[in-house]
């Protein structure tokens, strides 16, 4: 049996490090690296995506923050972490997983506005 030689876990971040600086210095990452994205590149990437952070509606009873890991926790009055679990991104569309099983999508209006399960949510 073919065993898998991507990294998991802190030698995943370490090896994110090595595949940076080999690209940095022009060197061949290895093969499974140019065809399978790290967990650590996707966290990368999200950190820096726009949508990552706090949304509200007017009021402030519903608040949704969008995580760098792909996750997200709902809170909704005093009701903290309400609802979570995983959310994607593509374009300005977003899919939410919830950890129960329940899905919802919206759309980002513009990088201020959310619009989400007929409620408004801005950045906070």
């Amino acid at each position: 049996m073919k065993q898998d030689a991507r990294p998991s876990g802190a030698m995943a971040a370490m090896t994110f490090s090595a595949l940076a600086l080999a690209a940095a210095s022009g060197l061949a990452a290895p093969a499974w690296a140019e065809t399978n994205e790290t967990d650590q590149a996707k966290e990368t990437k999200m950190i820096r995506h726009p949508y990552v952070g706090m949304w509200t509606t007017d009021d402030g009873h519903v608040r949704h923050e969008l995580l760098p890991d792909g996750r997200y926790d709902e809170a909704r009055g005093n009701r903290q972490s309400a609802y979570q679990g995983r959310y994607e991104v593509d374009g300005t569309h977003i899919e939410y997983w919830d950890d129960t099983g329940f899905t919802a999508d919206g759309d980002f209006v513009d990088e201020d506005t959310l619009h989400h399960g007929g409620m408004i949510l801005r950045r906070q």
